[in-house]
């Protein structure tokens, strides 16, 4: 199925101009602050932010007003964020430091994002807790909370993969090959299955990669998915060595889902891990994810039924074109394939200038 041109061009001119920014929504992965206590009211502060910013307003950290710091280094610059280290001093908070106390991040419903604060005391207790822009302060318990990591963890891995609107685009186009049934819910699986082993592998130091040739990998990853599905399945070419992809499209699925396994790895990293809960807080991220993917999943389905119906009950039209559903399926291949191509393109640009 063919587009009139004027269609075809809108719809590139919308995803170069729109959504160039979007492109990039899943590597703004929360931010980190880090505490670990060295000595007596001294604690070396480990902050991390996202470098390309979303917002204006700055992302800064927040500790007790009578905390000063003593030494600082110069930021730098690690993969896509920006770390910056200091040495505080807090003499004034007391025998217990900063338990009783707040700790926080402000600027989080300006950049619409969250963030990961872990503090380390030298007894061995361990905090950590997610702030966000209902909830930018974190009061320090006398007692670390064991739950945190299952609640607050699965809360990540939602935001982040709602974010990457690259991983949900992947999705939606797998959508589009297999239709509903028993195919899409072994493509889904395979999906999963692939990110969910180089998820692990990569936070456990398995292995490391470089992240911009990644990133330009997930790009094409969708922007080969789009090709495919602008093949079309046509008795033609059904069983044609190239449509491969159409008759066992979980391989696709998970092939691919490895190499995004590595990009929900990398906003794992820079959130951070509590190193007396590695396991626990990776399968809690992992289960956030998945449970973003589901939603969508029928969300998107739910849509499309409903867009589907409305269409073919009143066709709209365009002075004497008439838009089927045909032609809306076409409309979202050309959409993808514009928005990845466009994706390729910039990252694989941004690979070239980080070597």
């Amino acid at each position: 199925m063919i587009l009139p041109g004027r269609i075809i061009t809108a719809v590139v001119l919308f995803a170069a101009l729109v959504l160039p920014n979007v492109a990039q929504a899943h590597r703004f992965a929360p931010s980190l602050l880090k505490l670990v206590e060295t000595a007596q009211h001294t604690y070396n502060v480990v902050w991390k932010t996202p470098t390309e910013a979303t917002s204006n307003t700055p992302l800064r950290p927040i500790w007790p007003a009578t905390c000063l710091i003593t030494s600082e280094s110069a930021a730098v610059r690690e993969d896509t964020g920006t770390i910056a280290t200091w040495t505080l001093g807090c003499d004034q908070l007391g025998d217990s430091g900063l338990v009783g106390h707040y700790l926080g991040v402000s600027g989080l419903a300006e950049n619409q994002t969250a963030a990961m604060i872990m503090l380390t005391l030298r007894d061995g207790r361990h905090y950590q807790s997610v702030v966000n822009a209902e909830k930018t302060r974190f009061l320090v318990p006398a007692i670390p909370s064991q739950t945190k990591v299952i609640t607050e963890y699965p809360i990540l891995g939602i935001e982040h993969i709602w974010g990457g609107i690259d991983h949900l685009m992947f999705v939606f186009g797998l959508l589009l090959l297999v239709g509903g049934g028993t195919r899409l819910f072994w493509t889904i699986t395979a999906f999963t299955v692939g990110h969910s082993i180089t998820l692990a592998m990569v936070t456990l130091t398995v292995f490391d990669y470089p992240v911009a040739l990644i990133e330009f990998a997930i790009a094409l990853s969708i922007f080969i998915l789009a090709l495919e599905l602008a093949r079309g399945d046509s008795p033609a070419t059904r069983t044609h060595a190239r449509n491969l992809f159409r008759r066992h499209p979980w391989w696709l699925a998970g092939g691919f889902g490895l190499l995004h396994g590595m990009g929900f790895a990398g906003a794992l990293a820079e959130i951070g891990l509590p190193q007396s809960n590695v396991p626990l807080a990776l399968l809690s991220f992992n289960i956030g994810i998945e449970i973003g993917q589901i939603a969508f999943v029928l969300l998107a389905i739910g849509a499309w039924r409903l867009i589907n119906r409305a269409v073919t009950l009143k066709p709209l039209a365009i002075n004497t074109w008439k838009i089927s559903p045909e032609h809306l399926a076409t409309l979202s291949v050309y959409v993808l394939g514009g928005l990845s191509a466009m994706w390729c393109i910039e990252r694989g640009l941004e690979y070239l200038g980080s070597g």
